[in-house]
């Protein structure tokens, strides 16, 4: 079964929007894994728009299942990886200003300072990922930096699927098919939903684990936290 990974940006977006802890993100964390989650995604970014430094230590006492936090490898990123020691870190290359992710990594042109930061990750006992774009000469590009795993950017995906074309799912399953012949890990995350889950998980051979955030907080304003998640876990069985 694929794992997932809820990713609480929107619950700390919520939260900041008002000031104070209402919602709180601790306890959400909590509940999600309460709820069936099998991991906790967050992405700090350096202006804390949503999640918070501060909240990534303060999260890492109360997430039993898989913490994977996201970000460009910047110095405080950095340090602040290194200090909470989650079980997974995901590099993305988003600029300081991005509204959310938008572009994997060119892990041939950023090859070297990428395995830089892979070596020193890894060194500490953190599973590595790189997000990337799935075009098979930057998954073969990822596999020269010592990573552990990818994560497929799946925007494109999920846009033209939600036009109708079910062929866009074909550079990814080709990614994945590339990525399990020369012994990397699969995961994937941006824009996937209840509606497009289940197609995306049975064309990714070996898709060991997706991070979904804002949609599923979107749908669960609908149909409620404990229930989404539930139906996540029916879709990617």
């Amino acid at each position: 079964m694929t794992k997932l990974s809820v990713n609480i940006n929107k619950i700390a977006t919520l939260r900041n929007s008002r000031g104070g802890n209402t919602p709180n993100v601790v306890q959400f964390a909590k509940d999600v894994q309460r709820f069936g989650a099998q991991g906790v995604t967050v992405h700090p970014r350096p202006d804390e728009r949503h999640i918070k430094y501060q909240d990534t230590r303060d999260l890492k006492s109360v997430v039993y299942t898989e913490f994977n936090v996201e970000g460009n490898p910047i110095k405080s990123f950095m340090d602040l990886v290194l200090e909470v020691k989650p079980t997974q870190v995901t590099l993305v290359p988003d600029a300081v200003d991005a509204i959310t992710s938008n572009a994997g990594w060119d892990t041939i042109k950023h090859r070297q300072f990428l395995t830089e930061v892979i070596s020193e990750f890894k060194s500490n006992g953190i599973r590595t990922s790189i997000f990337v774009d799935p075009v098979l000469e930057m998954i073969e590009g990822a596999k020269t930096t010592g990573t552990d795993r990818i994560e497929l950017y799946t925007e494109s995906f999920a846009h033209h699927y939600g036009l109708g074309n079910k062929d866009a799912v074909m550079p990814f399953t080709e990614a994945a098919e590339l990525s399990n012949e020369i012994g990397l890990g699969v995961n994937a995350g941006h824009d996937l939903s209840l509606d497009n889950i289940k197609f995306f998980k049975d064309h990714i051979p070996g898709l060991l684990e997706v991070s979904i955030g804002h949609a599923l907080v979107s749908e669960s304003l609908y149909l409620g936290i404990e229930n989404v998640i539930q139906m996540y876990l029916h879709k990617l069985k």
